[in-house]
């Protein structure tokens, strides 16, 4: 068996979660594992050596190596499992096509692309439901993020990329780059299946045609594009197009979750959790609050809800040790709120600041009549235009699809860019606020522009003004799929998440990361979790 090939093999413990998951799907279960459900008597504090508040890529991390531990542990998570079929046999709606499933308690889809020729044809009233996808607003940001038993590996593009190693050490200057680029990437890569797409695949195939147009329009500016891993099975992507499996990339899925092909951490890291028989995954229960009791145990406050988002029930579990991976938002947020109530008084003041939004901005240019994108997209991008290298604008450009069963002609593009500027969360009124200004997004906006005017002076083409609900509006950059800080490295926690001022409280999820870091966040907040449970196992575990 080739090297290939043993890494795509599952686990007998991939195999045994992944039975656990769908079969509480087809019983409607909200409590996932292997060992028989032991609940705690009403009004009591259920207890579990570990505790891990979230789901996605630093949660799924604390939860696997928690379990090959043999240290029993609980996952909460606020959003439902996607593993079970609605009425039309799919677990996910397409994106061109949504309906209830899409969107978190939201009686209208909101996706990032407002409008198309300037007509409000994109998004869709829908009924309130515990869709996939939610936008959480803030006054001049939003921002993207995953609900379900995988967090954001539910909802993203599947770009797996590891950051320029030089970028990396600038923002984590205390963290050992060797380590991190001879261990840790390396791990993290394998366990979540990352792949690349065949290049001679893709030189012939129509789904990557947008792809091919933006590459020579990239080339005639003098710029430089490169293929990009990802972890949708590109073999299934091969026979998608050749009509021997189901569609998924192929057809339209993306942002409101994939039915095929994506290898999501419900398939991969959660999957192996599970599979220890040390893990159960709460659903539909969000953490509101924290305490520390004078034993040095922690509790935690959760509400479940309903599928109508009615609060049916509320719980208390007790830990000795607690993992925070609710991402950028959710661990910030109930870190602050502890804080602010005197819950646990003791927090750094660095707490809520580096935040970042990767420095994201949405764009897309028209073509000229005979540059066709083509009818036919795939949803998993493959290809980024990188001038990360030119210090003075650092811009690393997603060739994104825009797949509409028509030809259009729009190339879109999600820019990451090396935007410096960071804020701070506040909470206060009961409420998390962002001290984010339309300024500080501006800022990324001007170094998309300085690298996409290139392109357009070279091709002799232009932006489009149609995409983004105003006539004048270009550059999309209220809004990001990578929200970043809020609990760095090195300030709020030491060098390997531990919260300061609270021992046995840690920290996995993209908080950690100081407001950017270059490329597309997950591979990296997955690899540095890695590092943090190896070194916490062997220190803070033993008994």
């Amino acid at each position: 068996m080739t090297p290939h090939l043993m890494q795509r093999q599952l686990t007998r413990r991939q195999i045994l979660g992944m039975a656990a998951l769908q079969t509480a799907a087809a019983l409607g279960f909200t409590r996932i594992g292997l060992q028989s459900a032991h609940s705690a008597e009403p009004g009591a504090v259920e207890f579990a050596p570990a505790v891990v508040v979230g789901s996605g890529y630093g949660g799924a991390v604390a939860a696997l190596r928690l379990g090959q531990a043999g240290i029993r542990t609980l996952v909460l998570e606020m959003g439902r499992l996607w593993t079970g079929p609605g009425t039309d046999g799919k677990v996910f709606c397409s994106t061109t096509a949504p309906d209830h499933r899409s969107m978190w308690f939201r009686t209208r889809t909101e996706a990032p692309l407002a409008t198309f020729l300037w007509l409000d044809v994109v998004n869709k009233d829908i009924g309130p439901y515990p869709g996939v996808l939610d936008r959480v607003r803030f006054e001049n940001m939003s921002v993207y993020v995953g609900r379900g038993v995988g967090g954001g590996s539910l909802v993203n593009g599947g770009m797996a990329v590891t950051p320029p190693r030089s970028y990396f050490t600038e923002q984590f200057p205390t963290v050992d780059a060797d380590e991190m680029y001879g261990t840790w990437f390396p791990r993290a890569r394998s366990r979540l299946g990352v792949g690349s797409v065949d290049p001679a695949w893709f030189e012939a195939t129509e789904w990557y045609r947008f792809s091919r147009i933006s590459r020579k329009h990239a080339a005639n500016a003098g710029l430089r594009t490169t293929f990009v891993p990802s972890v949708y099975d590109f073999g299934h992507m091969q026979r998608e197009a050749a009509g021997t499996a189901p569609r998924s990339a192929l057809a339209g899925e993306v942002i409101y979750g994939n039915n095929h092909g994506k290898r999501s951490l419900d398939k991969t890291y959660l999957a192996a959790a599970l599979g220890t028989g040390n893990v159960t995954v709460h659903t539909l229960e969000k953490a509101t609050g924290v305490r520390r009791e004078p034993d040095g145990t922690y509790v935690l406050t959760a509400e479940r809800v309903d599928a109508a988002g009615r609060v049916v029930e509320t719980k208390e579990y007790g830990c000795t040790h607690l993992f925070l991976g609710a991402g950028s938002l959710g661990t910030t947020e109930l870190l602050l709120r502890a804080r602010e109530t005197g819950t646990l008084p003791d927090l750094d003041p660095s707490l809520g600041t580096g935040w970042g939004p990767n420095g994201n901005v949405m764009l897309g240019r028209a073509n000229h009549l005979w540059d066709t994108v083509g009818a036919h997209q795939s949803t998993m991008p493959v290809l980024g235009i990188d001038d990360w290298g030119n210090t003075a604008n650092r811009v690393f450009a997603e060739i994104a699809p825009l797949p509409t069963g028509l030809e259009h002609w729009v190339s879109l593009y999600l820019a990451i860019t090396g935007n410096p500027e960071r804020a701070a969360f506040t909470y206060t009124g009961g409420a998390l606020r962002l001290g984010w200004s339309a300024a500080q997004s501006e800022v990324s906006a001007r170094m998309a522009k300085k690298l996409f005017d290139r392109i357009n002076a070279a091709n002799a083409t232009i932006y489009r003004y149609d995409l983004f609900g105003s006539p004048s509006r270009v550059f999309a950059d209220d809004f990001t799929y990578h929200p970043l800080g809020g609990c760095v490295l090195g300030r709020a926690t030491d060098d390997y998440g531990r919260v300061k001022g609270c021992r046995r409280l840690y920290v996995t999820d993209g908080s950690l990361v100081p407001g950017s870091i270059g490329v597309n966040p997950f591979v990296t907040i997955t690899a540095l979790a890695e590092r943090t449970m190896a070194r916490v196992l062997v220190e803070d575990t033993a008994p």
